[in-house]
Protein backbone atom coordinates (compact mmCIF):
# COMPACT_ATOMS: atom_id res chain seq x y z
CA UNK A 1 0.00 0.00 0.00
CA UNK A 2 1.29 3.46 -0.90
CA UNK A 3 2.38 5.63 2.03
CA UNK A 4 0.38 8.77 2.75
CA UNK A 5 2.10 11.91 1.53
CA UNK A 6 0.78 15.40 2.16
CA UNK A 7 -0.31 17.34 -0.94
CA UNK A 8 2.35 19.98 -0.29
CA UNK A 9 5.10 17.36 -0.09
CA UNK A 10 3.79 15.60 -3.21
CA UNK A 11 3.95 18.89 -5.14
CA UNK A 12 7.47 19.55 -3.85
CA UNK A 13 8.60 16.12 -5.08
CA UNK A 14 6.95 16.83 -8.44
CA UNK A 15 8.85 20.12 -8.82
CA UNK A 16 12.13 18.53 -7.71
CA UNK A 17 11.96 15.65 -10.18
CA UNK A 18 10.77 17.97 -12.95
CA UNK A 19 13.93 20.02 -12.34
CA UNK A 20 15.92 16.78 -12.49
CA UNK A 21 14.37 16.01 -15.89
CA UNK A 22 15.28 19.55 -16.99
CA UNK A 23 18.88 18.98 -15.90
CA UNK A 24 19.19 15.60 -17.63
CA UNK A 25 17.84 16.79 -20.99
CA UNK A 26 19.96 19.94 -20.83
CA UNK A 27 23.05 17.81 -20.20
CA UNK A 28 22.15 15.41 -23.00
CA UNK A 29 21.81 18.16 -25.62
CA UNK A 30 24.39 20.66 -24.37
CA UNK A 31 27.29 19.41 -26.57
CA UNK A 32 25.24 20.47 -29.61
CA UNK A 33 25.31 24.09 -28.48
CA UNK A 34 28.96 23.95 -27.38
CA UNK A 35 30.24 21.82 -30.26
CA UNK A 36 32.40 24.55 -31.79
CA UNK A 37 34.03 25.20 -28.40
CA UNK A 38 34.60 21.61 -27.27
CA UNK A 39 36.03 20.32 -30.57
CA UNK A 40 39.08 22.61 -30.86
CA UNK A 41 39.81 22.53 -27.12
CA UNK A 42 40.07 18.74 -27.10
CA UNK A 43 41.59 18.47 -30.59
CA UNK A 44 38.67 16.51 -32.08
CA UNK A 45 36.40 17.02 -35.09
CA UNK A 46 32.89 18.38 -34.78
CA UNK A 47 31.44 15.05 -35.87
CA UNK A 48 33.30 13.30 -33.05
CA UNK A 49 31.86 15.74 -30.55
CA UNK A 50 28.45 15.12 -32.10
CA UNK A 51 28.85 11.46 -31.18
CA UNK A 52 28.65 12.54 -27.54
CA UNK A 53 24.93 13.15 -28.17
CA UNK A 54 24.03 10.22 -30.43
CA UNK A 55 26.12 7.78 -28.36
CA UNK A 56 24.33 9.06 -25.26
CA UNK A 57 20.95 8.06 -26.74
CA UNK A 58 22.24 4.60 -27.67
CA UNK A 59 23.39 4.01 -24.08
CA UNK A 60 19.95 5.01 -22.78
CA UNK A 61 18.28 2.53 -25.15
CA UNK A 62 20.57 -0.36 -24.18
CA UNK A 63 20.70 0.27 -20.43
CA UNK A 64 17.12 1.20 -19.47
CA UNK A 65 15.58 -2.24 -18.91
CA UNK A 66 18.66 -4.00 -17.43
CA UNK A 67 19.27 -1.20 -14.92
CA UNK A 68 15.59 -1.06 -13.98
CA UNK A 69 15.47 -4.82 -13.34
CA UNK A 70 18.70 -4.67 -11.36
CA UNK A 71 17.44 -1.92 -9.04
CA UNK A 72 13.73 -2.70 -8.83
CA UNK A 73 13.85 -3.57 -5.09
CA UNK A 74 15.77 -0.46 -3.97
CA UNK A 75 13.62 2.23 -2.24
CA UNK A 76 13.16 5.18 -4.57
CA UNK A 77 14.55 7.84 -2.21
CA UNK A 78 17.90 6.07 -2.06
CA UNK A 79 17.89 5.13 -5.75
CA UNK A 80 17.03 8.58 -7.09
CA UNK A 81 19.32 10.27 -4.57
CA UNK A 82 22.27 8.17 -5.74
CA UNK A 83 21.24 8.68 -9.39
CA UNK A 84 21.38 12.45 -9.02
CA UNK A 85 24.67 12.18 -7.14
CA UNK A 86 26.12 10.22 -10.07
CA UNK A 87 24.77 12.90 -12.39
CA UNK A 88 26.61 15.55 -10.37
CA UNK A 89 29.88 13.60 -10.23
CA UNK A 90 29.77 12.81 -13.97
CA UNK A 91 29.21 16.46 -14.89
CA UNK A 92 32.03 17.51 -12.58
CA UNK A 93 34.27 14.99 -14.37
CA UNK A 94 33.14 16.43 -17.72
CA UNK A 95 34.03 19.94 -16.53
CA UNK A 96 37.52 18.73 -15.56
CA UNK A 97 38.06 16.48 -18.60
CA UNK A 98 41.45 17.02 -20.18
CA UNK A 99 40.88 14.57 -23.04
CA UNK A 100 38.04 13.49 -25.30
CA UNK A 101 38.18 10.00 -23.77
CA UNK A 102 37.57 11.33 -20.26
CA UNK A 103 34.68 13.47 -21.50
CA UNK A 104 33.15 10.49 -23.33
CA UNK A 105 33.47 8.38 -20.17
CA UNK A 106 31.74 11.07 -18.11
CA UNK A 107 28.94 11.20 -20.68
CA UNK A 108 28.60 7.41 -20.46
CA UNK A 109 28.01 7.62 -16.69
CA UNK A 110 25.50 10.44 -17.15
CA UNK A 111 23.64 8.42 -19.80
CA UNK A 112 23.43 5.41 -17.46
CA UNK A 113 22.03 7.66 -14.73
CA UNK A 114 19.49 9.10 -17.17
CA UNK A 115 18.41 5.63 -18.32
CA UNK A 116 17.63 4.72 -14.72
CA UNK A 117 16.03 8.08 -13.91
CA UNK A 118 13.49 7.94 -16.74
CA UNK A 119 12.59 4.36 -15.88
CA UNK A 120 11.60 5.07 -12.27
CA UNK A 121 10.84 8.81 -12.03
CA UNK A 122 7.38 8.85 -13.60
CA UNK A 123 5.84 6.24 -11.29
CA UNK A 124 7.65 7.76 -8.30
CA UNK A 125 6.45 11.29 -8.88
CA UNK A 126 2.87 10.30 -9.79
CA UNK A 127 2.30 7.75 -7.01
CA UNK A 128 1.30 10.19 -4.22
CA UNK A 129 -1.37 11.89 -6.35
CA UNK A 130 -5.00 10.73 -6.54
CA UNK A 131 -5.80 8.71 -9.69
CA UNK A 132 -8.21 11.41 -10.91
CA UNK A 133 -5.43 14.01 -11.31
CA UNK A 134 -2.46 11.86 -12.29
CA UNK A 135 -2.62 12.93 -15.94
CA UNK A 136 -2.18 16.54 -14.89
CA UNK A 137 0.76 15.55 -12.70
CA UNK A 138 2.35 13.67 -15.63
CA UNK A 139 2.11 16.76 -17.83
CA UNK A 140 3.53 19.05 -15.16
CA UNK A 141 6.41 16.64 -14.56
CA UNK A 142 7.09 16.65 -18.32
CA UNK A 143 7.36 20.45 -18.31
CA UNK A 144 10.94 20.18 -17.08
CA UNK A 145 12.00 18.08 -20.06
CA UNK A 146 10.08 20.38 -22.42
CA UNK A 147 11.77 23.51 -21.07
CA UNK A 148 15.30 22.07 -21.36
CA UNK A 149 15.76 22.68 -25.13
CA UNK A 150 14.04 26.07 -24.88
CA UNK A 151 15.75 27.40 -21.76
CA UNK A 152 18.41 25.02 -20.47
CA UNK A 153 20.45 24.46 -23.63
CA UNK A 154 20.47 28.15 -24.69
CA UNK A 155 21.52 29.22 -21.17
CA UNK A 156 24.19 26.52 -21.04
CA UNK A 157 25.42 27.53 -24.48
CA UNK A 158 25.58 31.20 -23.49
CA UNK A 159 27.46 30.37 -20.29
CA UNK A 160 29.88 28.18 -22.24
CA UNK A 161 30.51 30.97 -24.71
CA UNK A 162 31.16 33.50 -21.95
CA UNK A 163 33.12 31.44 -19.40
CA UNK A 164 34.24 28.36 -21.34
CA UNK A 165 32.39 25.14 -22.06
CA UNK A 166 33.62 23.56 -18.82
CA UNK A 167 31.75 26.16 -16.77
CA UNK A 168 28.42 24.96 -18.16
CA UNK A 169 29.06 21.39 -17.02
CA UNK A 170 30.32 22.63 -13.64
CA UNK A 171 27.05 24.51 -13.05
CA UNK A 172 25.08 21.37 -13.96
CA UNK A 173 27.14 19.42 -11.43
CA UNK A 174 26.09 21.91 -8.74
CA UNK A 175 22.45 21.65 -9.84
CA UNK A 176 22.67 17.86 -9.58
CA UNK A 177 24.01 18.06 -6.02
CA UNK A 178 21.18 20.39 -4.97
CA UNK A 179 18.56 18.08 -6.51
CA UNK A 180 20.12 15.02 -4.86
CA UNK A 181 19.83 16.74 -1.47
CA UNK A 182 16.20 17.73 -2.15
CA UNK A 183 15.34 14.15 -3.16
CA UNK A 184 16.77 12.75 0.08
CA UNK A 185 14.86 15.32 2.16
CA UNK A 186 11.50 15.28 0.35
CA UNK A 187 10.97 11.79 -1.05
CA UNK A 188 9.53 9.28 1.43
CA UNK A 189 11.32 5.95 1.68
CA UNK A 190 9.20 2.88 0.96
CA UNK A 191 9.50 -0.34 -1.07
CA UNK A 192 8.95 0.34 -4.80
CA UNK A 193 6.05 -2.13 -4.94
CA UNK A 194 4.20 -0.01 -2.36
CA UNK A 195 4.11 3.05 -4.62
CA UNK A 196 0.67 4.26 -5.64
CA UNK A 197 1.58 4.01 -9.34
CA UNK A 198 3.76 0.90 -9.13
CA UNK A 199 1.33 -1.07 -11.34
CA UNK A 200 -0.78 -0.16 -14.35
CA UNK A 201 -4.32 0.88 -13.44
CA UNK A 202 -5.79 -1.01 -16.42
CA UNK A 203 -3.11 -3.50 -17.57
CA UNK A 204 -3.23 -4.72 -21.15
CA UNK A 205 -0.08 -6.23 -22.65
CA UNK A 206 -1.25 -6.19 -26.27
CA UNK A 207 -2.28 -2.55 -26.24
CA UNK A 208 0.89 -1.59 -24.41
CA UNK A 209 2.97 -3.13 -27.22
CA UNK A 210 0.88 -1.18 -29.76
CA UNK A 211 1.60 1.99 -27.77
CA UNK A 212 5.35 1.31 -27.89
CA UNK A 213 5.35 0.70 -31.66
CA UNK A 214 3.26 3.82 -32.30
CA UNK A 215 5.55 5.86 -30.04
CA UNK A 216 8.67 4.79 -31.94
CA UNK A 217 6.96 5.55 -35.28
CA UNK A 218 5.57 8.91 -34.16
CA UNK A 219 8.78 10.14 -32.54
CA UNK A 220 10.71 8.85 -35.54
CA UNK A 221 8.46 10.91 -37.78
CA UNK A 222 9.05 14.08 -35.79
CA UNK A 223 12.80 13.54 -35.61
CA UNK A 224 13.24 12.75 -39.32
CA UNK A 225 12.65 16.44 -39.93
CA UNK A 226 13.56 17.99 -36.57
CA UNK A 227 17.14 16.72 -36.65
CA UNK A 228 17.68 18.55 -39.95
CA UNK A 229 15.21 21.40 -39.56
CA UNK A 230 18.02 23.96 -39.98
CA UNK A 231 18.85 22.99 -43.59
CA UNK A 232 15.10 22.83 -44.29
CA UNK A 233 14.58 26.40 -43.06
CA UNK A 234 17.62 27.67 -44.96
CA UNK A 235 17.35 25.76 -48.23
CA UNK A 236 13.60 25.20 -48.66
CA UNK A 237 12.03 28.11 -46.81
CA UNK A 238 14.75 30.64 -47.61
CA UNK A 239 15.13 32.08 -44.12
CA UNK A 240 18.30 33.95 -43.22
CA UNK A 241 20.70 32.38 -40.78
CA UNK A 242 20.08 35.19 -38.28
CA UNK A 243 16.42 34.21 -37.72
CA UNK A 244 17.03 30.51 -37.08
CA UNK A 245 17.29 30.93 -33.29
CA UNK A 246 13.95 32.81 -33.00
CA UNK A 247 12.27 30.20 -35.21
CA UNK A 248 13.55 27.35 -33.07
CA UNK A 249 12.44 29.25 -29.98
CA UNK A 250 8.91 29.44 -31.43
CA UNK A 251 8.86 25.65 -31.78
CA UNK A 252 10.20 25.15 -28.24
CA UNK A 253 7.79 27.65 -26.69
CA UNK A 254 4.90 25.93 -28.47
CA UNK A 255 6.10 22.70 -26.85
CA UNK A 256 5.68 24.26 -23.41
CA UNK A 257 2.16 25.32 -24.40
CA UNK A 258 1.44 21.79 -25.61
CA UNK A 259 2.49 20.32 -22.26
CA UNK A 260 0.31 22.76 -20.33
CA UNK A 261 -2.67 22.06 -22.58
CA UNK A 262 -2.16 18.32 -22.11
CA UNK A 263 -2.29 18.86 -18.35
CA UNK A 264 -5.95 19.89 -18.73
CA UNK A 265 -7.06 16.94 -20.86
CA UNK A 266 -5.04 13.84 -19.92
CA UNK A 267 -7.28 12.82 -17.02
CA UNK A 268 -10.63 13.40 -18.70
CA UNK A 269 -9.73 12.37 -22.28
CA UNK A 270 -6.62 10.17 -22.29
CA UNK A 271 -7.24 8.69 -25.77
CA UNK A 272 -8.02 12.02 -27.43
CA UNK A 273 -4.95 13.47 -25.72
CA UNK A 274 -2.89 10.79 -27.47
CA UNK A 275 -4.45 11.02 -30.94
CA UNK A 276 -4.85 14.80 -31.23
CA UNK A 277 -1.13 15.71 -30.95
CA UNK A 278 -0.25 13.06 -33.54
CA UNK A 279 -2.87 14.52 -35.86
CA UNK A 280 -1.49 18.04 -35.39
CA UNK A 281 2.06 16.82 -35.93
CA UNK A 282 1.13 14.89 -39.07
CA UNK A 283 -0.71 17.88 -40.58
CA UNK A 284 2.18 20.21 -39.70
CA UNK A 285 4.81 17.92 -41.25
CA UNK A 286 2.83 17.39 -44.44
CA UNK A 287 2.05 21.12 -44.49
CA UNK A 288 5.78 21.89 -44.41
CA UNK A 289 6.30 19.56 -47.35
CA UNK A 290 3.53 21.19 -49.37
CA UNK A 291 4.03 24.83 -48.30
CA UNK A 292 7.65 24.89 -47.13
CA UNK A 293 8.45 27.99 -49.19
CA UNK A 294 5.61 30.04 -47.64
CA UNK A 295 7.29 31.69 -44.66
CA UNK A 296 4.23 32.61 -42.52
CA UNK A 297 2.93 29.07 -42.95
CA UNK A 298 6.30 27.62 -41.99
CA UNK A 299 6.24 29.48 -38.67
CA UNK A 300 2.76 28.11 -37.90
CA UNK A 301 3.74 24.56 -38.86
CA UNK A 302 6.91 24.74 -36.75
CA UNK A 303 4.80 25.76 -33.78
CA UNK A 304 2.43 22.89 -34.51
CA UNK A 305 5.29 20.39 -34.53
CA UNK A 306 6.69 21.71 -31.25
CA UNK A 307 3.28 21.62 -29.57
CA UNK A 308 2.50 18.15 -30.90
CA UNK A 309 5.83 16.60 -29.92
CA UNK A 310 5.60 17.76 -26.31
CA UNK A 311 1.91 16.93 -25.84
CA UNK A 312 2.35 13.49 -27.42
CA UNK A 313 5.22 12.70 -25.04
CA UNK A 314 3.07 13.55 -22.01
CA UNK A 315 0.16 11.51 -23.38
CA UNK A 316 2.36 8.45 -23.93
CA UNK A 317 3.63 8.56 -20.34
CA UNK A 318 0.08 8.92 -19.05
CA UNK A 319 -1.16 6.03 -21.19
CA UNK A 320 1.74 3.88 -19.96
CA UNK A 321 0.49 4.31 -16.38
CA UNK A 322 -2.83 2.82 -17.53
CA UNK A 323 -1.70 -0.03 -19.76
CA UNK A 324 1.51 -1.24 -18.07
CA UNK A 325 1.09 -5.03 -17.94
CA UNK A 326 3.32 -5.32 -14.86
CA UNK A 327 5.66 -2.97 -13.06
CA UNK A 328 5.33 0.61 -14.30
CA UNK A 329 9.09 0.99 -13.83
CA UNK A 330 9.73 -1.71 -16.45
CA UNK A 331 6.97 -0.26 -18.64
CA UNK A 332 8.52 3.21 -18.34
CA UNK A 333 11.87 1.74 -19.39
CA UNK A 334 10.09 0.33 -22.45
CA UNK A 335 8.67 3.76 -23.26
CA UNK A 336 12.15 5.28 -22.88
CA UNK A 337 13.51 2.71 -25.33
CA UNK A 338 10.69 3.45 -27.79
CA UNK A 339 11.38 7.20 -27.57
CA UNK A 340 15.10 6.86 -28.06
CA UNK A 341 14.61 4.33 -30.86
CA UNK A 342 12.40 6.87 -32.60
CA UNK A 343 14.94 9.64 -32.01
CA UNK A 344 17.85 7.58 -33.32
CA UNK A 345 15.86 6.02 -36.17
CA UNK A 346 14.43 9.33 -37.34
CA UNK A 347 17.84 10.98 -37.22
CA UNK A 348 19.44 8.15 -39.20
CA UNK A 349 16.64 8.12 -41.77
CA UNK A 350 16.83 11.87 -42.25
CA UNK A 351 20.61 11.71 -42.50
CA UNK A 352 20.37 9.04 -45.20
CA UNK A 353 17.82 10.99 -47.25
CA UNK A 354 19.30 14.48 -46.94
CA UNK A 355 22.38 14.06 -49.22
CA UNK A 356 20.42 12.50 -52.08
CA UNK A 357 16.94 14.04 -51.82
CA UNK A 358 17.48 17.34 -50.06
CA UNK A 359 15.63 18.63 -47.02
CA UNK A 360 12.09 18.96 -48.38
CA UNK A 361 11.20 15.22 -48.59
CA UNK A 362 12.12 14.83 -44.93
CA UNK A 363 8.86 16.56 -44.00
CA UNK A 364 6.89 14.17 -46.21
CA UNK A 365 8.56 11.06 -44.79
CA UNK A 366 8.10 12.37 -41.24
CA UNK A 367 4.44 13.09 -41.91
CA UNK A 368 3.87 9.59 -43.27
CA UNK A 369 5.50 8.02 -40.20
CA UNK A 370 3.27 10.14 -37.95
CA UNK A 371 0.28 9.01 -40.04
CA UNK A 372 1.28 5.37 -39.56
CA UNK A 373 1.47 5.88 -35.78
CA UNK A 374 -1.89 7.68 -35.76
CA UNK A 375 -3.53 4.92 -37.80
CA UNK A 376 -2.14 2.21 -35.54
CA UNK A 377 -3.48 3.89 -32.40
CA UNK A 378 -6.83 4.76 -33.99
CA UNK A 379 -7.39 1.17 -35.15
CA UNK A 380 -6.41 -0.12 -31.72
CA UNK A 381 -8.85 2.30 -30.07
CA UNK A 382 -11.69 1.26 -32.38
CA UNK A 383 -10.92 -2.40 -31.81
CA UNK A 384 -11.01 -1.86 -28.06
CA UNK A 385 -14.43 -0.18 -28.31
CA UNK A 386 -15.76 -2.94 -30.54
CA UNK A 387 -14.73 -5.60 -28.04
CA UNK A 388 -16.50 -3.67 -25.29
CA UNK A 389 -15.41 -2.74 -21.78
CA UNK A 390 -12.22 -4.56 -21.00
CA UNK A 391 -9.13 -4.17 -18.95
CA UNK A 392 -8.51 -0.71 -20.35
CA UNK A 393 -11.83 0.60 -19.02
CA UNK A 394 -11.85 -0.16 -15.29
CA UNK A 395 -14.77 2.19 -14.64
CA UNK A 396 -16.97 0.35 -17.12
CA UNK A 397 -15.79 -2.96 -15.68
CA UNK A 398 -16.90 -1.90 -12.21
CA UNK A 399 -20.30 -0.87 -13.56
CA UNK A 400 -20.66 -4.25 -15.25
CA UNK A 401 -19.67 -6.04 -12.05
CA UNK A 402 -22.27 -4.09 -10.05
CA UNK A 403 -24.99 -4.97 -12.58
CA UNK A 404 -24.06 -8.64 -12.39
CA UNK A 405 -24.10 -8.53 -8.61
CA UNK A 406 -27.57 -7.00 -8.60
CA UNK A 407 -28.92 -9.46 -11.19
CA UNK A 408 -27.70 -12.46 -9.16
CA UNK A 409 -28.86 -11.16 -5.79
CA UNK A 410 -31.10 -13.73 -3.99
CA UNK A 411 -34.75 -12.82 -4.27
Amino acid sequence: MAPEVSPRRARAVLVTLSLAAFAFITTELLPVGLLTHIAPDLGRSRSQVGLLVSGYAVVVVLASVPLTRLTQRIPRRQLLGVTMLLFAVANAAAALASTYTVLAGARLVTALAQALFWSVATATVIGPFPVAVRGRAVALFATGATLAPVLGVPLGTWLGQQAGWRAAFAVLAGVGLAIAAAVVVLLPSYPPAAGGAARGSAPDGRRFVVLLIATALGIGGFMTLQTYVTPFLLDVSGFADAVLAPLLFVSGAAGVVGTLVAARTLDSRPIASLLTPLSIGMVSLLGLYALGALKPGVVAFLAGIGLAYAAFGSAVQNRMLHLAPGSTDIASAGVSIAFNTGIAGGSLLGGALLPTSGARPLALVGGLLALAALTLLAVDTRRGRAVGPGPTDPTASRRTLRRRTVSHRPR
